[in-house]
């Protein structure tokens, strides 16, 4: 990072990023500079990894720590990355079961309202993905930075709980 570059918070995570123009996600409040380290983490799975076990959780922790704004499709999203935490830390399923569980929790969306966010001041974030330089690294961070975030969402995690019994078996 060159001396020009300015620094802010992102208003999902609370990572120190880049201050950047790019793109971001239409209902995922991320800022464009931590949406493309969330990219950066996603291309090394993708590439050097091979899709890791730990992907569901990477793609669930990024989700439900950059919640946005209240509307019907991040209220979904939302509830449906919370659902699979739970699962996996809950419930103890494997994360590709998870995956599979999830497509029937969305048939549920009705029942999904808007939870109020935690603050996520002094959690980890993908910033902190970033910084694995091996395999195990990697899974070690993704599977922290995951468990601190779901931690985070405690206040709900009865609710959560209730969504997921009804979800499809």
């Amino acid at each position: 990072m060159d001396d020009a570059t300015s620094l802010h918070p992102c208003p999902g995570c609370g990572a120190i990023v880049p201050t950047i123009d790019g793109p971001t996600h239409p209902y995922i409040g991320a800022s464009p500079g931590c949406w493309r380290a969330y990219g950066d983490v996603l291309a090394r799975e993708y590439d050097e990894l091979r899709n890791p076990p730990c992907h569901r959780l990477t793609v669930d922790a990024y989700a439900v720590q950059h919640p946005g704004v209240e509307s019907r499709r991040s209220i979904q999203s939302v509830c449906v990355h919370l659902v699979s935490l739970h699962l996996i830390f809950e419930q103890g399923l494997d994360p590709i079961y998870a995956t599979r569980r999830i497509a029937g929790i969305v048939r549920q969306a009705d029942d999904f309202r808007w939870l109020t966010p935690p603050s996520f001041a002094g959690a980890l974030t993908v910033l902190d993905v970033t910084l694995s330089a091996t395999p195990a690294e990697h899974e070690q961070a993704v599977l922290a930075w995951a468990t601190d975030v779901w931690r985070a969402w405690a206040p709900h995690h009865a609710t959560v709980k209730q969504w997921a019994g009804k979800a499809p078996i």
